[in-house]
Order: structure tokens, then C-alpha cells, then sequence
């Protein structure tokens, strides 16, 4: 009997798993879709771009710039073969351009034969050549890294890390395929942000756990703080007075050849409540992941029981991820802050610049959306774990005490008689 219900719970969420990915891709092949539909996100605008191998070295050229400031700039010339894109196979010359100064306090070394550089062709010659170096290729240490990452996921993880690799490469492509061109379209972007939070935070735990109590509750939970980090960002929003303009990138995005005009406002709601629906997930999932082992090995645990040891266990999660908030954002913006720092004249000024402001309260947003996260999510669990022992109409609980006693009455059943003598070869004699 039990194998039959244990294969049953596993037909139930392997059908879940399977139904959840393919409404999951149809979604996001959708969004895409419709988002970029009148979108051309990589337009190359007449310019071209080459990945290519360093294969030959030419002649460095200095130009004096201006004698008394002792500026001149530096041509490097070079040979490469191009190994992708359209010019792949050909060996283009190149330049690499800098200057005095920028070689005194940069780090990026000059190009040498071996190596994997990028190169763009704006149809304008730079030099004596067309082809101008844009950086090292960079991405494929990442990549492998991510390789490293995905395997060790597997190793460890098992079906549980292919169901992880499964959720993040939708909830990737959920933000760069989906909301990223919707926004660049002109959609309107607080309807977006409620989107993609509801999407991922559905989609992530039917696929990690399916539609088990336990995903059920972290559901609700993570529903529930991304809700709370919402309504605080817009509150924060009026009594701040943002204006959206917390960077260059800000006034860069008001100058879209697009024509389309961003609500900056609307963009900094999406980085706090996207920045919160991460943490608020994790947090929701450790409580009602350990309430779950809780009344698994003691299901005779009251709703008052559940609810005060989710409380207790949330204590020890909040101080850390509380820290984990305010550390990732500060490492985020470490450049800007450095250098705002060197050039506000005051405490007072620094701590009122709407960047730094914005990021404060990203901050304190996301802990206090995690802050109650945990009383919901414990109350949530309580009531769900204990509904199943409570049982519904004629239901019997799970756990019976005529169940117990039974169980102690075949127990004294097998005991021997009281004037049995045990040998200590095994024999017996009454």
C-alpha cells in the first residue's frame, strides 16, 4: 500500500514538473514575442564586431598631443584572425589606442600574440586601420565557471539541482528575454515587475517542490514579502521625492534613439522589489522548509508549537540575511560610492545624494520585507501542517492514539511470559 501511494506522490509532482515547464517556456517564448516585437535590441547601426586571435604584431606609433601637458597618444597595431562572427577566417589589421596618461594608471596591458580580444569596425579608420581593439574577450572564463557551477549543482544536488538549474535559467530568461525588452518597448513597467515576481516566484517552486504543502506555503510567504517590499517602495517613493536620476546610465536612458521615453521612477521600483523577491524567496523557503522536517518527526506539535519554532528559527536567518541585502548592494555600487564619498563635502550631503538614499532604502526595504516574511510564513505553515491532522469532515487524523495504543498492546504481546528464564545460549524454560 505504501508503495503505491509513493509511486502515486511521484507521478503527482513529476506531472506538476512537467506541466509547470511547458506552460513556463510557452510563457516566456510569448513575452518575448510580444515584448520585442517592434524591438531591435542588437542593431549594429552600420558597425561590426569580431572575436579574433592576436596572430601578429605591428609597429607602435606615438603622436604628440600637446607638448606642454606632456599628452600623446599611442597606436598599437596588430594582426588578428577572426574566429566568430561575419568576417570569421580573415586576418584583419587592428589598432589598439591609448595615451600616456590613461597607460600610467590603467591595468589593461598592451595586446601580445595569443591573444583573444574583440574588435569593432565603426566604417571609420582609426589610424591606418579600420578595425579598432575593444577589450579581451572575456566572457569564457565566466562561462567555464558557470560549466563548474551547473556540474556542481548536479553532483550535489541531483534531481533537486537539475530542478535549480531548470528555475534560474527561466528566471534568466524571464528578465533579459521578457522584461528587459518590455521596458526598452516602452510597456509599462510597474505592471511588468508584478509580472515577472508572480512568474518566477510560481514557477521556481512548482518546479524545485512542487504543489506539495511545503511549496505551497513558501509560495504564499514570498507572496506576501514581495507585496510588503512593494508598498513600501511606493510609500518610500512619495516621501522621498524621487526623481529616478540616481546615475548616468539614468540620463543615458532619457536619450534612447528609440524614442521611447523610461519612467526612472518606475525603474528604480523594479530594482527594489526584483533586488527583495530573491531574498524574501529564500527566506520563506528556509522556514517552511524546516517547519516541514519539524512536523514530519513530530507531528503531534500544535499550531502554537509550529508557529513559535518558525519564529525562533527566523531569528537566526534574519540577522544574516539582513547582512546579505546590505552587503550586495553596497558591493554593487562600491565605485560610485567611493567616489561620491571623495567628492561630497559632508555626512549630511552624502547621505542625502538620491543614489545613496536609493540604496539605503533598497536596503532596509528587503529586510523589513524579510523581517515579516517570517511571522507569515511560520503562521501560514502552522495552519497548513496542522490542517492535514486535523483532518477534514470524518477524517481521521494522522496520527490516533488508538493507533498508539495498539501499537503497545502488540508490543507487550511479543514480550515473554514474566516467569520465562532466559540462557544465555537463547534457550527458554517457564
Amino acid at each position: 500500500m505504501s508503495k503505491i501511494r509513493l509511486s502515486k506522490t511521484k507521478f503527482k509532482k513529476a506531472f506538476v514538473w512537467g506541466i509547470t515547464f511547458v506552460v513556463s517556456a510557452f510563457l516566456l517564448f510569448l513575452g518575448n514575442r510580444i515584448a520585442s516585437a517592434k524591438l531591435d535590441i542588437f542593431d549594429e547601426g552600420g558597425a561590426h564586431t569580431a572575436k579574433a586571435v592576436v596572430s601578429e604584431m605591428g609597429e607602435m606609433v606615438e603622436e604628440s598631443v600637446s607638448e606642454e601637458l606632456s599628452y600623446s597618444n599611442y597606436n598599437q597595431y596588430f594582426y588578428a584572425e577572426v574566429i566568430a562572427g561575419a568576417h570569421k577566417g580573415e586576418s584583419l589589421l587592428a589598432v589598439q589606442t591609448s595615451d600616456n596618461y590613461l597607460m600610467a594608471s590603467s591595468e589593461e596591458k598592451p595586446v601580445a600574440v595569443g591573444d583573444r580580444v574583440i574588435l569593432y569596425n565603426y566604417g571609420i579608420m582609426e589610424g591606418d586601420a579600420e578595425w579598432v581593439f575593444a577589450g579581451y574577450a572575456r566572457f569564457e572564463p565566466v562561462m567555464w565557471l558557470g560549466v563548474v557551477f551547473l556540474g556542481l549543482l548536479l553532483l550535489f544536488g541531483g534531481i533537486k539541482g537539475l530542478n535549480t538549474i531548470v528555475s534560474m535559467s527561466f528566471t534568466v530568461l524571464a528578465v533579459f528575454a521578457v522584461f528587459v525588452p518590455s521596458v526598452l518597448a516602452g510597456f509599462n513597467i510597474y505592471l511588468m515587475t508584478v509580472l515577472i515576481c508572480i512568474f518566477t516566484i510560481v514557477m521556481t517552486l512548482l518546479i524545485t517542490e512542487g504543489a506539495t504543502a511545503k511549496g505551497l506555503t513558501t509560495i504564499m510567504g514570498c507572496s506576501f514579502g514581495v507585496l510588503l517590499a512593494a508598498i513600501l517602495e511606493l510609500l518610500m517613493d512619495r516621501i522621498m521625492l524621487l526623481t529616478g536620476i540616481i546615475d548616468e546610465h539614468s540620463i543615458y536612458l532619457q536619450f534612447l534613439s528609440s524614442g521611447v521615453e523610461i519612467n526612472l521612477k518606475a525603474l528604480i521600483f523594479a530594482m527594489v522589489v526584483i533586488g527583495a523577491m530573491g531574498a524574501v524567496m529564500d527566506v520563506a523557503m528556509d522556514i517552511s522548509s524546516s517547519l516541514s522536517e519539524l512536523h514530519r518527526h513530530a507531528p503531534h506539535l500544535s499550531f502554537a508549537d509550529l508557529v513559535k519554532s518558525g519564529l525562533t528559527i527566523g531569528k537566526d536567518i534574519m540577522g544574516t540575511m539582513a547582512n546579505t541585502l546590505v552587503l550586495a548592494y553596497i558591493g554593487s555600487s562600491l565605485c560610485s560610492i567611493l567616489l561620491l564619498v571623495t567628492y561630497s563635502s559632508s555626512l549630511m550631503e552624502l547621505l542625502n545624494r538620491e543614489n545613496i538614499a536609493v540604496e539605503i532604502m533598497q536596503a532596509l526595504v528587503g529586510s523589513l520585507a524579510i523581517l515579516l516574511t517570517i511571522p507569515i510564513t511560520s503562521i501560514v505553515c502552522g495552519i497548513m501542517y496542522t490542517a492535514k491532522r486535523r483532518g477534514g469532515a470524518g477524517e481521521k487524523p494522522s496520527m490516533e492514539k488508538t493507533d498508539v495504543r495498539k501499537t503497545e498492546e502488540e508490543y507487550k504481546s511479543i514480550l515473554p511470559d514474566e516467569r520465562t528464564i532466559f540462557y544465555y545460549d537463547g534457550s527458554t524454560k517457564a
